[in-house]
């Protein structure tokens, strides 16, 4: 009867590891509610946005609501594939996939689509791809590997530190020829917070961001037209309808929203006013019509987003999975401070510059792209999740060596 009731602990021991105690979601619930909102949110400010000028250059105001449609539901496939694919893949590939970076932003130089005398755009029949979006993300990884295979020579000699900045002085250069400013800050931020976060030692990160600064400053120099940006971001108002025009009246319709926001449809700036309505200065409509509260709100999510990823780098890295620890940290730091540029520009904090807000904007490379990176993000917990659950239940059906013993302390040997 004593070995018949152990035998019967032991399996409710199992039950209960593999029931009771193991977690009861394979995935972070609020990633996917976070992300979920802000694309909600985008797809309902990018057709309040886009309409005037839908109805002025294709005769139908919801030409950009459909192509937005389209965009997220391509993202969520994308999303759901990655969802399936494990983090060994990504480990094994990204050297491969820095390559691929490298391909696409060659092959847009030379059969790239001029667009107001930028070319970032691949057009593959009826499919635009803007380049620069799943090279950011291939980079991210690749620097992700190389952090795990030298981490020593990154930490403790300056050849090693030196290595993934050439890779991204060389990707710096081709994206300024597009010419694309926006993306190789972003790159290089994120760049100076991974290698920080993997221990760089602190004379090299204060040297990096000199140079990096140092550099963007020489980039808008010797360029008339950045200058140019840089003087009607200083001074709007001096020029407000040559220079300045974009700003003074995306400042307009941040004052125009006040607290409360002038309500859903009713922003005057959209309406031929405000050039790039919907994609670069979409905060500036999301103010006037929802006003200070809902720019908080949406940027609140976005901090939500970002701290879940720190967050879960922090855990895969105490976790041994430093590749998925450092992808995830590269990962928070792109969206915080493409953030941090889209609000800062469309709010006269900092120079125009062409990037989106993630997850939100229209734009469908960004918005395809980033809901992948946010997937990986979701792939990389519930790989921890899952192991933790296997870890608990291999413990729990060890076998307990110890004879069990009668309530007056003799062995049973039965």
């Amino acid at each position: 009867m004593t070995l018949l009731s152990s035998k019967s602990a032991s399996l409710a021991q199992i039950f209960s590891a593999q029931h009771d105690e193991a977690p009861k979601r394979y995935y972070d619930l609020t990633v996917v509610l976070v992300a979920l909102s802000l694309m909600s949110i985008g797809f309902v400010t990018v057709s309040s946005a886009s309409m005037p000028e839908a109805s002025r250059i294709f005769d139908n105001p919801f030409h950009f609501t459909i192509r937005h449609a389209i965009y997220m539901g391509l993202a969520l496939i994308g999303a759901i594939v990655v969802l399936q694919v494990p983090m060994q893949f990504w480990r094994v590939t990204n050297p491969y996939l820095l390559f691929v970076a490298i391909g696409l932003l060659l092959a847009v130089l030379v059969f790239g689509r001029n667009v107001n005398g930028s070319t970032r755009w691949l057009v593959v029949g009826p499919i635009t791809v803007q380049a620069a979006e799943p090279a950011k993300l291939f980079f991210f990884c690749y620097l992700a590997g190389y952090l795990v295979r030298r981490y020593e020579e990154v930490t403790e000699n300056l050849k090693g530190f030196i290595k993934p900045l050439v890779v991204f002085f060389a990707l710096a250069l081709l994206l300024l020829l597009q010419p694309d400013l926006g993306t190789v800050v972003v790159m290089l931020a994120t760049t100076i917070g991974l290698l920080f976060l993997a221990g760089a030692k602190l004379w090299q990160f204060f040297a990096l961001v000199f140079v990096g600064l140092l550099a963007v400053v020489a980039l808008i120099i010797f360029e008339e037209y950045r200058m140019r940006r840089i003087t009607s971001f200083l001074d709007p108002w001096a020029d407000p309808f040559g220079s300045g025009y974009q700003l003074t009246q995306s400042l307009m319709a941040y004052g125009r929203g006040d607290w409360f926001g002038q309500g859903l449809g009713n922003s005057l700036q959209k309406l031929d006013f405000l050039p790039e309505a919907h994609t670069d200065f979409i905060v500036a409509i999301l103010a006037e019509e929802t006003g200070f509260v809902g720019v908080l709100c949406v940027l609140a999510l976005i901090l939500v987003l970002v701290i879940k990823a720190l967050k879960i780098g922090n855990a895969a890295l105490s976790n041994q999975r430093p590749f998925d620890g450092f992808l995830a940290y590269a990962i928070g730091i792109w969206f915080s401070f493409q953030t941090a540029i889209n609000v800062g520009a469309s709010a006269g904090i900092l120079p125009t510059k062409g990037l989106t807000l993630p997850l939100v904007s229209y734009g469908g490379s960004s918005l395809i792209i980033m809901t992948v990176a946010t997937a990986l993000l979701l792939r990389i917990d519930f790989e921890m999740r899952v192991d933790g659950v296997q870890a608990l239940t291999a413990n729990k059906r060890k076998p307990n060596r110890k004879a069990p013993r009668k309530e007056n302390g003799e062995v049973d040997h039965e």
